[in-house]
């Protein structure tokens, strides 16, 4: 039984070996060749937080690799009013057959595959997010051919999707610099992560010595899901942080440019920037589907 909680947890050889059968199964999709290899399987979705993405990429996701997928909002489980998430994890286990989750908490991810007997996957947690990590380097490799020996940079706050791109591009052979303002770096333990790799890991202050020579930017919304009350003080922190012109010059010839979604333009990225690369941006979206569905297959068979 096999679960996707961080990417930490995965090799080089098993995000590489994700990334592949997902190319794979986009081909057949593309081209009407069925893939129904979880005929009969049932996925549980917990969505204790909202989403748009993730909801229909997973829903249809499951469902055309013949499964079903049965939507869980905080308001149909008993785990929102009390119970604890390790009772949850054993109910569940006897009804079906792997949970997607999308929740705040790294820890109640972590308990639903301690006390569970079924695969369970990050949809997303506060700490995280590596399914749309691993639909970001599908598109990366897509576009540029390869991802051993390109350099990312992330501009922006040191968020679940710092986190991950950090292991996820140090694992495939990508270098990657990233540029946060003071007091908001990621985790300690992924800096140390990322330093582990020597040379191919940088923490910047200043987005421009991130960006130079970069062949894909990534940015991210200054404020995430909760963070709302907070959200003027993160624009003046975030102030100079932005995805625009200026940055993209230092950047090398044909550098790429992805957003996770949703944007919000005149923030941290310009509109025109992100219209520049809107092809780029919006097959990073569709890739959430080709992704997830090669992790539900890879969690469900091995």
């Amino acid at each position: 039984m096999k679960h996707l909680l961080k990417l930490e947890d995965w090799s080089s050889e098993e995000i590489l070996a994700t990334l592949d059968l997902a190319d794979k199964l986009k081909y057949e999709q593309k081209n009407g060749i069925e893939h129904k290899v979880l005929k009969g399987k049932t996925l549980g979705m917990i969505f204790e937080k909202s989403s748009t993405r993730t909801r229909v990429s997973f829903e249809v996701g499951m469902t055309q690799l013949g499964g079903y997928p049965l939507f869980l909002s905080s308001n149909d489980l008993q785990i929102g009013r009390g119970e604890p998430v390790q009772d949850t994890a054993r109910v569940l286990s006897r009804f079906i057959d792997g949970i997607m989750i999308r929740t705040f908490e790294q820890s109640e991810v972590e308990a639903l595959a301690e006390y569970g007997s079924i695969p369970i996957i990050n949809g997303l947690t506060d700490y995280c997010h590596p399914c749309q990590v691993l639909a970001d380097l599908q598109t990366i490799r897509e576009f540029k051919g390869k991802l051993e020996g390109l350099k990312m940079c992330f501009i922006g706050d040191g968020n679940n999707m710092m986190n991950s791109l950090i292991v996820g591009a140090l694992r495939t052979g990508m270098s990657i610099s990233v540029a946060c303002p003071e007091g908001y770096n990621p985790p300690e333990h992924i800096i140390e992560f990322g330093k582990s790799f020597g040379d191919k890991f940088e923490l910047c202050r200043k987005p421009l010595d991130a960006a130079k020579n970069a062949d894909v930017v990534l940015t991210d919304v200054w404020a995430s899901m909760g963070q709302e009350e907070e959200k003027k003080i993160r624009e003046k922190a975030f102030e100079g942080y932005q995805v625009n012109d200026e940055l993209m010059a230092v950047t090398n010839d044909e550098c790429m440019v992805l957003h996770c979604l949703p944007a919000h333009r005149g923030e941290e990225i310009t509109a025109e920037v992100f219209e520049a690369h809107a092809n780029e941006i919006f097959e990073e979206a569709e890739n959430r589907l080709h992704a997830q569905k090669a992790v539900l297959v890879k969690c469900f068979t091995e």
